[in-house]
Order: C-alpha cells, then structure tokens, then sequence
C-alpha cells in the first residue's frame, strides 16, 4: 500500500467545521483533541514548525512514545498513513492526510540557553511581545496548566520538518521543506491531550528568529472510518487500535 500522498495536492475542504484557530509564530497552546475529532494543522507562510507532545487525557503517565512509534512502523519517516503510539501500545492520533510527506521525531526543542547561543538575549525589557521564546519553556507553561511539570517533559514531534539520516548517521535538516498552504491531520481515536508550540526546529540554519504562524482546524467526520488507512497500513497498527478501542467497551 502507498502510504504518501503526492506532496502539495490541493488541500481536501474541511467538512463540518468546529472551530479555527491561528497560532502566532512563537506561540503555545494545549487542548484535548476528543476521540472522533480530526485536527488540521496548516503551515500559514512556510517554513513553520509545531513541536507537539501527546498524552491521555485522562491519565497523564499515558503518553506519546516515539521510539515505539517509529519501531512498529518500520520507519522514522512520519507521514499520511502512520500512527502516533502511546507508551501502553494505544493511538493517541492516526495521521489521516498530509500534503507535507514528513515529520521529524528526532530534533527535539531549544531551551532558554540554546536559543541565546544561536540567536542572541532577545529580551522582553528591549522586544516586549516580539521577546525570543524557547520551546521547553513554552510546554512547560501549558502543561503547568494540566497539572504537569518538568518530569513530564517528553519528546515531541516536529511537524512540517524533515531530518534525514546519511550512511554515517549525521543527521541532516531539509530547509524550506514545508510551502504555503502545507497541511497535516491528525485523528484521535481517543481523548487526547495536545500540548505544542509553533517555533523554528533546532537544526533549523536560519541565523534569525523568526518563528512561523499556522492555523488548527476542528472537525468530526460523520459516518465511515476517518483512519481506515491508518489501520490497516499495518499489522502493529491494527493491534494498536484494538488495544485503544477497548478501553471504550
């Protein structure tokens, strides 16, 4: 089965909108995406990056394991088709489209002392609003809003960037990997808390600040299975969406 989808197609129209949102370059949000709901995030302007965290809504030591996620699925490269694995072997969102055709799960976020390093104080006394943000600081203020702190710091994946991996094992960063209009979807077939924050990617070579907006879309889909690919890419994912279904018999 071919899991990618043919990069730049003309986004799908969102079917029974919920609600939208923009999220400014540089800024932070957390929500519980409910089970049935689909969320569109749409890089605005190219070159954005939303590094997102996963967990159970309900029970917080619940959570996004990638390692588990890219060793059942045989591949490092996220796209259209893959699941996102908890650490108890149950979806926390399937990727049901993506007009982008990879999504990093090795670079992590900057904290406070490496974005000085790479791009100066950028102070609020001197930018006020326009202040340089830091992605471990930025989770760490929405997860402070659901009763998690610096222990539950986890790894994140890196929507709308490409890492690659040469023979030698260096990894690589794919400037200008995402364009305009770009989109991923992400379908919870659980209560899922999303905790992200939209800032340049570690690896990203831009010597400046300069962090991108995208916007979410909610919907539900009514009728059929919005993840059927997803299911079915593979046996592992078929499993793991039977050990997510049945916490709901």
């Amino acid at each position: 089965m071919n899991l990618n989808l043919e990069p730049r197609d003309e986004a799908p129209a969102l079917r029974a909108e919920l609600y939208e949102e923009t999220v400014p370059g540089g800024g932070h949000l957390s929500f519980v995406l409910q089970r049935g709901q689909t969320l569109r995030v749409t890089d605005l302007s190219g070159g954005a990056n939303v590094s997102l965290m996963l967990l159970n809504a309900h029970e917080h030591s619940e959570r996004l394991n990638l390692p588990d996620t890219l060793k059942g699925q045989h591949t490092a490269k996220l796209t259209a088709g893959h699941c996102l694995y908890s650490d108890m072997g149950r979806v926390l969102a399937a990727i049901t489209a993506d007009s982008c055709g990879w999504h990093d799960s090795l670079g992590g976020v900057l904290d406070a002392a490496e974005v000085r390093e790479k791009y100066g104080s950028g102070r609020y006394q001197e930018l006020r609003n326009g202040f340089f943000r830091n992605g471990v600081d930025n989770l760490l203020v929405e997860m402070g809003k659901w009763n998690l702190d610096l222990p539950d710091l986890l790894m994140v994946l890196n929507l709308f960037s490409k890492v690659t991996v040469d023979a030698e094992g260096a990894f690589h960063f794919v400037p200008d990997h995402s364009q305009p209009g770009d989109y991923v979807e992400l379908y919870a077939p659980m209560d899922t808390l999303v905790v992200l924050t939209a800032l340049q990617h570690p690896m990203d070579p831009n010597p400046e600040y300069a962090p991108r907006p995208v916007r979410l879309n909610w919907r539900t889909d009514k009728g059929g299975d919005p993840a059927a690919a997803c299911r079915a890419s593979r046996p592992e994912n078929a499993r793991a969406f039977h050990n997510t279904e049945r916490l709901f018999l």
